[in-house]
Protein backbone atom coordinates (compact mmCIF):
# COMPACT_ATOMS: atom_id res chain seq x y z
CA UNK A 1 0.00 0.00 0.00
CA UNK A 2 1.48 3.33 -1.41
CA UNK A 3 0.89 5.51 2.16
CA UNK A 4 -0.05 8.44 -0.43
CA UNK A 5 -2.43 6.17 -1.87
CA UNK A 6 -4.13 5.23 1.52
CA UNK A 7 -6.52 6.80 3.50
CA UNK A 8 -8.16 6.13 6.66
CA UNK A 9 -11.57 6.27 7.12
CA UNK A 10 -12.85 6.65 11.04
CA UNK A 11 -16.37 6.14 11.22
CA UNK A 12 -15.83 4.61 7.91
CA UNK A 13 -19.27 2.13 8.52
CA UNK A 14 -21.52 5.57 9.13
CA UNK A 15 -23.55 6.97 6.57
CA UNK A 16 -21.29 9.69 5.30
CA UNK A 17 -18.01 7.57 5.97
CA UNK A 18 -19.50 4.36 3.88
CA UNK A 19 -20.14 6.20 0.70
CA UNK A 20 -17.20 8.21 0.97
CA UNK A 21 -15.31 5.29 0.73
CA UNK A 22 -16.48 3.73 -2.05
CA UNK A 23 -15.64 6.60 -4.37
CA UNK A 24 -12.27 7.15 -3.19
CA UNK A 25 -11.80 3.52 -4.13
CA UNK A 26 -13.28 4.11 -7.45
CA UNK A 27 -10.88 6.81 -7.82
CA UNK A 28 -8.01 4.81 -6.83
CA UNK A 29 -7.07 5.34 -3.75
CA UNK A 30 -6.58 2.36 -1.06
CA UNK A 31 -8.82 2.42 1.80
CA UNK A 32 -8.70 1.20 5.78
CA UNK A 33 -11.94 1.86 7.95
CA UNK A 34 -12.30 2.06 11.26
CA UNK A 35 -15.69 2.49 13.36
CA UNK A 36 -16.59 1.43 16.77
CA UNK A 37 -20.50 0.53 15.17
CA UNK A 38 -22.05 2.51 17.89
CA UNK A 39 -24.16 3.73 15.18
CA UNK A 40 -23.56 2.12 12.39
CA UNK A 41 -23.39 -1.40 11.14
CA UNK A 42 -20.97 -3.93 9.86
CA UNK A 43 -23.18 -4.38 6.99
CA UNK A 44 -22.32 -0.84 5.31
CA UNK A 45 -18.80 -2.18 5.51
CA UNK A 46 -19.34 -5.39 3.15
CA UNK A 47 -22.23 -3.29 1.17
CA UNK A 48 -18.73 -0.91 0.38
CA UNK A 49 -17.08 -4.55 -0.75
CA UNK A 50 -19.74 -5.81 -2.92
CA UNK A 51 -19.84 -2.26 -4.80
CA UNK A 52 -15.97 -2.08 -4.70
CA UNK A 53 -14.87 -5.81 -5.46
CA UNK A 54 -12.25 -5.01 -2.88
CA UNK A 55 -11.64 -6.81 0.03
CA UNK A 56 -11.29 -3.18 2.35
CA UNK A 57 -9.77 -4.12 5.47
CA UNK A 58 -11.94 -3.21 8.75
CA UNK A 59 -11.27 -2.67 12.14
CA UNK A 60 -13.37 -2.65 15.25
CA UNK A 61 -11.89 0.85 16.94
CA UNK A 62 -13.25 3.76 19.10
CA UNK A 63 -11.23 6.77 18.01
CA UNK A 64 -11.81 7.51 22.02
CA UNK A 65 -9.43 5.17 22.71
CA UNK A 66 -5.97 6.35 22.30
CA UNK A 67 -4.23 2.92 22.28
CA UNK A 68 -6.55 0.91 19.72
CA UNK A 69 -6.10 4.13 17.76
CA UNK A 70 -2.04 4.11 18.07
CA UNK A 71 -2.17 0.12 17.02
CA UNK A 72 -4.03 0.82 13.37
CA UNK A 73 -1.52 4.06 12.85
CA UNK A 74 1.38 1.25 13.68
CA UNK A 75 -0.27 -1.15 11.52
CA UNK A 76 -1.25 0.67 8.54
CA UNK A 77 0.57 3.34 6.04
CA UNK A 78 -1.08 6.35 4.89
CA UNK A 79 -0.74 10.02 4.24
CA UNK A 80 -4.35 11.14 4.86
CA UNK A 81 -7.24 10.59 7.69
CA UNK A 82 -11.02 11.44 6.49
CA UNK A 83 -12.28 11.85 10.17
CA UNK A 84 -16.13 11.25 10.29
CA UNK A 85 -16.59 9.40 13.98
CA UNK A 86 -18.82 11.45 15.79
CA UNK A 87 -22.50 11.58 17.63
CA UNK A 88 -24.30 13.76 15.22
CA UNK A 89 -28.20 14.63 17.02
CA UNK A 90 -28.97 18.21 17.48
CA UNK A 91 -31.59 17.35 19.74
CA UNK A 92 -30.21 14.76 21.40
CA UNK A 93 -26.81 17.03 22.08
CA UNK A 94 -29.00 19.03 23.83
CA UNK A 95 -30.17 16.54 26.46
CA UNK A 96 -26.92 15.15 26.78
CA UNK A 97 -24.41 17.73 25.59
CA UNK A 98 -21.59 16.18 28.25
CA UNK A 99 -21.81 12.81 26.31
CA UNK A 100 -21.18 14.79 22.58
CA UNK A 101 -18.69 16.61 24.43
CA UNK A 102 -16.45 14.36 25.62
CA UNK A 103 -17.53 11.95 22.65
CA UNK A 104 -16.62 14.36 19.49
CA UNK A 105 -14.05 16.04 21.18
CA UNK A 106 -11.67 13.48 22.64
CA UNK A 107 -12.06 11.49 19.58
CA UNK A 108 -10.84 14.03 17.08
CA UNK A 109 -7.88 15.18 19.50
CA UNK A 110 -6.71 11.87 19.93
CA UNK A 111 -6.91 11.46 15.76
CA UNK A 112 -4.18 14.78 15.57
CA UNK A 113 -2.48 13.24 18.12
CA UNK A 114 -1.58 10.17 16.34
CA UNK A 115 -1.22 12.10 13.12
CA UNK A 116 1.50 14.19 15.08
CA UNK A 117 3.29 11.37 16.44
CA UNK A 118 3.61 9.10 13.64
CA UNK A 119 4.03 12.10 10.85
CA UNK A 120 0.92 11.25 8.81
CA UNK A 121 0.10 15.13 7.01
CA UNK A 122 -3.24 15.36 5.58
CA UNK A 123 -6.30 15.40 7.50
CA UNK A 124 -9.72 16.18 6.38
CA UNK A 125 -12.10 16.76 9.07
CA UNK A 126 -15.98 16.34 8.64
CA UNK A 127 -17.50 19.37 9.82
CA UNK A 128 -21.56 20.98 9.31
CA UNK A 129 -23.40 23.87 8.43
CA UNK A 130 -24.33 24.21 11.83
CA UNK A 131 -21.22 26.03 12.62
CA UNK A 132 -22.89 29.36 10.75
CA UNK A 133 -25.89 29.18 13.30
CA UNK A 134 -28.41 31.76 12.39
CA UNK A 135 -26.47 33.68 9.57
CA UNK A 136 -27.38 37.23 9.09
CA UNK A 137 -26.81 36.79 5.12
CA UNK A 138 -27.94 33.87 2.87
CA UNK A 139 -26.36 31.63 1.28
CA UNK A 140 -23.47 31.53 3.69
CA UNK A 141 -20.16 31.62 1.82
CA UNK A 142 -16.46 30.39 4.19
CA UNK A 143 -15.67 33.89 5.47
CA UNK A 144 -19.02 34.43 6.61
CA UNK A 145 -18.86 34.74 10.75
CA UNK A 146 -19.19 32.03 12.68
CA UNK A 147 -22.70 32.48 15.24
CA UNK A 148 -22.43 31.10 18.62
CA UNK A 149 -23.60 27.48 17.76
CA UNK A 150 -27.46 26.76 18.52
CA UNK A 151 -26.63 22.80 20.02
CA UNK A 152 -23.69 21.50 21.65
CA UNK A 153 -23.31 19.33 18.43
CA UNK A 154 -22.56 22.38 16.11
CA UNK A 155 -20.34 23.54 18.91
CA UNK A 156 -18.55 20.57 18.54
CA UNK A 157 -18.42 21.04 15.13
CA UNK A 158 -16.46 24.65 15.83
CA UNK A 159 -14.81 23.74 18.67
CA UNK A 160 -12.98 21.00 16.17
CA UNK A 161 -11.98 23.13 13.49
CA UNK A 162 -10.59 25.44 15.97
CA UNK A 163 -8.56 22.58 17.17
CA UNK A 164 -7.44 21.76 13.40
CA UNK A 165 -6.51 25.71 13.01
CA UNK A 166 -4.41 25.48 15.58
CA UNK A 167 -2.22 22.34 15.11
CA UNK A 168 -1.85 22.71 11.30
CA UNK A 169 -0.47 26.60 12.46
CA UNK A 170 1.68 24.97 14.98
CA UNK A 171 3.03 21.73 13.98
CA UNK A 172 5.12 21.90 11.13
CA UNK A 173 4.33 19.22 8.56
CA UNK A 174 0.75 19.04 9.37
CA UNK A 175 -2.32 19.90 6.93
CA UNK A 176 -5.89 20.34 7.18
CA UNK A 177 -9.49 20.81 5.42
CA UNK A 178 -12.52 20.91 6.86
CA UNK A 179 -16.01 20.29 4.56
CA UNK A 180 -18.67 21.91 5.82
CA UNK A 181 -21.68 20.13 4.49
CA UNK A 182 -25.33 20.97 4.91
CA UNK A 183 -27.95 18.08 4.64
CA UNK A 184 -26.69 15.09 3.29
CA UNK A 185 -29.44 12.74 2.05
CA UNK A 186 -30.30 9.85 -0.48
CA UNK A 187 -28.17 6.14 -0.63
CA UNK A 188 -26.29 4.73 -3.22
CA UNK A 189 -27.81 3.92 -6.47
CA UNK A 190 -26.93 0.49 -6.14
CA UNK A 191 -29.32 0.24 -2.67
CA UNK A 192 -26.03 -1.52 -0.87
CA UNK A 193 -25.57 1.29 1.31
CA UNK A 194 -27.74 4.20 2.97
CA UNK A 195 -28.73 5.94 5.78
CA UNK A 196 -29.56 3.31 8.31
CA UNK A 197 -30.41 5.08 11.70
CA UNK A 198 -30.77 3.27 14.94
CA UNK A 199 -33.99 3.93 16.60
CA UNK A 200 -36.03 6.64 15.74
CA UNK A 201 -34.16 8.57 13.01
CA UNK A 202 -32.77 12.10 14.07
CA UNK A 203 -32.64 13.18 10.01
CA UNK A 204 -36.16 14.22 7.99
CA UNK A 205 -35.41 11.42 4.93
CA UNK A 206 -35.22 8.87 6.98
CA UNK A 207 -38.23 9.64 8.86
CA UNK A 208 -40.04 10.21 5.24
CA UNK A 209 -38.72 6.60 4.29
CA UNK A 210 -39.52 4.87 7.39
CA UNK A 211 -43.00 6.48 7.53
CA UNK A 212 -43.52 5.80 3.68
CA UNK A 213 -42.64 2.33 4.77
CA UNK A 214 -45.40 1.91 6.91
CA UNK A 215 -42.53 2.11 10.24
CA UNK A 216 -43.89 5.18 11.58
CA UNK A 217 -47.29 6.04 11.39
CA UNK A 218 -47.08 9.96 11.23
CA UNK A 219 -44.22 11.94 10.08
CA UNK A 220 -43.93 15.23 12.06
CA UNK A 221 -42.92 18.67 10.50
CA UNK A 222 -41.73 20.69 13.20
CA UNK A 223 -43.05 24.04 12.94
CA UNK A 224 -44.81 26.13 9.92
CA UNK A 225 -44.23 29.40 11.05
CA UNK A 226 -40.86 30.25 10.52
CA UNK A 227 -40.12 33.22 8.27
CA UNK A 228 -39.69 31.47 4.87
CA UNK A 229 -42.27 31.05 1.31
CA UNK A 230 -44.72 28.36 3.38
CA UNK A 231 -43.12 28.62 7.11
CA UNK A 232 -41.40 25.61 7.03
CA UNK A 233 -37.27 25.51 7.44
CA UNK A 234 -35.55 26.02 4.12
CA UNK A 235 -32.12 23.57 4.14
CA UNK A 236 -29.52 22.66 1.60
CA UNK A 237 -30.21 19.10 0.92
CA UNK A 238 -27.08 17.43 -0.76
CA UNK A 239 -27.00 13.57 -2.38
CA UNK A 240 -24.93 11.50 -0.37
CA UNK A 241 -23.41 10.65 -3.44
CA UNK A 242 -22.22 14.08 -4.32
CA UNK A 243 -20.74 14.85 -0.86
CA UNK A 244 -18.53 11.69 -1.33
CA UNK A 245 -16.90 12.82 -4.27
CA UNK A 246 -16.15 16.17 -2.56
CA UNK A 247 -14.41 14.39 -0.10
CA UNK A 248 -12.31 12.82 -2.88
CA UNK A 249 -11.55 16.33 -4.70
CA UNK A 250 -10.27 17.44 -0.93
CA UNK A 251 -8.18 14.23 -0.84
CA UNK A 252 -6.43 14.87 -4.16
CA UNK A 253 -6.16 18.68 -3.68
CA UNK A 254 -3.96 17.37 -0.32
CA UNK A 255 -1.83 14.53 -1.96
CA UNK A 256 -0.84 16.67 -5.20
CA UNK A 257 0.72 19.77 -2.83
CA UNK A 258 -1.75 21.91 -4.26
CA UNK A 259 -2.95 23.28 -0.81
CA UNK A 260 -2.53 26.89 -0.74
CA UNK A 261 -2.22 27.16 2.91
CA UNK A 262 -1.58 24.92 5.98
CA UNK A 263 -5.59 25.05 6.81
CA UNK A 264 -8.85 25.67 4.26
CA UNK A 265 -12.43 25.38 4.60
CA UNK A 266 -15.03 24.37 1.98
CA UNK A 267 -18.39 24.54 2.12
CA UNK A 268 -19.90 21.15 0.16
CA UNK A 269 -23.83 21.65 -0.72
CA UNK A 270 -26.45 22.39 -3.49
CA UNK A 271 -26.51 26.45 -3.44
CA UNK A 272 -30.35 25.50 -3.67
CA UNK A 273 -32.56 26.43 -0.45
CA UNK A 274 -35.04 23.80 -0.20
CA UNK A 275 -38.14 23.76 2.38
CA UNK A 276 -39.46 20.51 4.30
CA UNK A 277 -42.70 20.55 2.64
CA UNK A 278 -40.48 21.11 -0.69
CA UNK A 279 -38.94 17.96 -0.15
CA UNK A 280 -42.22 16.28 1.12
CA UNK A 281 -44.01 16.76 -1.76
CA UNK A 282 -40.98 15.93 -4.17
CA UNK A 283 -40.56 12.35 -2.36
CA UNK A 284 -44.57 11.88 -3.02
CA UNK A 285 -44.19 12.85 -6.66
CA UNK A 286 -41.14 10.94 -7.41
CA UNK A 287 -41.97 7.87 -5.98
CA UNK A 288 -45.83 7.89 -6.87
CA UNK A 289 -46.75 7.69 -2.99
CA UNK A 290 -48.95 10.05 -0.12
CA UNK A 291 -47.40 10.75 3.25
CA UNK A 292 -49.38 11.20 6.23
CA UNK A 293 -47.54 14.40 8.44
CA UNK A 294 -48.68 16.52 10.81
CA UNK A 295 -47.47 20.27 11.65
CA UNK A 296 -45.78 19.96 15.12
CA UNK A 297 -44.01 22.35 17.56
CA UNK A 298 -40.49 23.81 16.36
CA UNK A 299 -37.77 21.78 17.81
CA UNK A 300 -34.78 23.31 19.48
CA UNK A 301 -31.80 24.02 17.74
CA UNK A 302 -33.34 24.27 14.50
CA UNK A 303 -32.48 27.25 12.81
CA UNK A 304 -34.61 28.87 10.11
CA UNK A 305 -32.62 28.75 6.91
CA UNK A 306 -28.98 28.28 5.44
CA UNK A 307 -27.68 26.95 2.22
CA UNK A 308 -24.32 27.31 0.56
CA UNK A 309 -22.63 29.47 -1.86
CA UNK A 310 -20.49 26.46 -3.35
CA UNK A 311 -18.51 28.65 -5.59
CA UNK A 312 -15.24 28.31 -3.59
CA UNK A 313 -15.64 24.93 -4.01
CA UNK A 314 -16.69 24.36 -7.37
CA UNK A 315 -13.56 26.63 -8.16
CA UNK A 316 -11.29 25.47 -6.33
CA UNK A 317 -11.85 21.57 -5.57
CA UNK A 318 -13.35 20.99 -9.59
CA UNK A 319 -16.18 19.51 -7.70
CA UNK A 320 -20.08 20.38 -7.93
CA UNK A 321 -23.17 18.92 -6.91
CA UNK A 322 -24.99 16.85 -9.58
CA UNK A 323 -28.03 14.65 -8.69
CA UNK A 324 -31.12 16.51 -8.62
CA UNK A 325 -33.04 16.40 -5.40
CA UNK A 326 -35.59 14.25 -7.18
CA UNK A 327 -32.78 11.40 -8.25
CA UNK A 328 -31.78 11.66 -4.73
CA UNK A 329 -34.95 11.18 -2.88
CA UNK A 330 -35.74 7.88 -5.51
CA UNK A 331 -32.59 6.34 -4.29
CA UNK A 332 -33.48 7.07 -0.36
CA UNK A 333 -36.46 5.13 -0.87
CA UNK A 334 -35.30 2.66 -3.44
CA UNK A 335 -32.48 1.76 -0.85
CA UNK A 336 -35.47 1.77 2.06
CA UNK A 337 -37.30 -0.60 0.60
CA UNK A 338 -34.27 -3.34 0.02
CA UNK A 339 -33.62 -2.85 4.05
CA UNK A 340 -36.90 -4.04 4.31
CA UNK A 341 -37.38 -6.51 2.05
CA UNK A 342 -40.27 -4.70 0.41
Amino acid sequence: MESKKTVLVSGGAGYIGSHTAVELINAGYEVVIIDNLSNSEESAVEGVRKITGKDVPFEIVDTCDKEALRKVFEKYGFDTVIHFAAYKAVGESMAEPLKYYSNNLVSFMNIVEMMKEFNRPNILFSSSATVYGEADELPVTEDTPRKPATSPYGNTKQMSEDILHDCCRAYEGMYGIALRYFNPIGAHPSALIGELPRGVPNNLVPFVTQTAAGIRECLSVFGNDYDTPDGTCLRDYIDVVDLAKAHVAAVNRMVSDKMEAKYEIFNVGTGNPVSVLELLTTFEKVNNLKLPYKIVDRRPGDVTAVWADTAKANDVLGWKAERTLGETLKSAWEWEKRVRGL
